[in-house]
């Protein structure tokens, strides 16, 4: 048995959700907040047996896209901010950060 934990964009959290519901897949989605640009993300626990971890891995490869966006970057902490211009950033947002772990035993009361 296995523990897939998938963080993604919340953009991508409704259309991932109905899929691993169309697939047969018991998912439990929580409300995250990225540490790098400060926006919401969902984290889905997901507990699979083996042979079907390629499967659930596939369906959030194909509903998590990648995309750029536009960034403001943070003002300098503690510097001289009168000379800063914050130009915004472009940086790619998305996709999925997924991670799959053994589990030793699973209980449903």
């Amino acid at each position: 048995m296995k523990l897939i934990l998938a963080v993604v964009q919340d953009q991508d959290s409704n259309r991932l959700s109905a899929q691993l519901v169309k697939h047969n897949f018991r998912a439990t989605k929580l409300a995250s907040t990225g540490g790098f640009l400060k926006s919401g993300n969902t984290t889905f626990i997901i507990g699979t047996e083996d042979i079907r971890v390629d499967k659930c891995l596939q369906i959030i490869k194909e509903n998590c896209q990648s995309r750029d966006q536009l960034v403001a970057p943070v003002s300098p902490m503690g510097g001289n901010a009168d000379s800063y211009v914050p130009y915004p950033v472009e940086v790619a947002v998305g996709g999925a950060t997924v991670f799959v772990l053994p589990i030793e035993h699973f209980h449903h009361f």
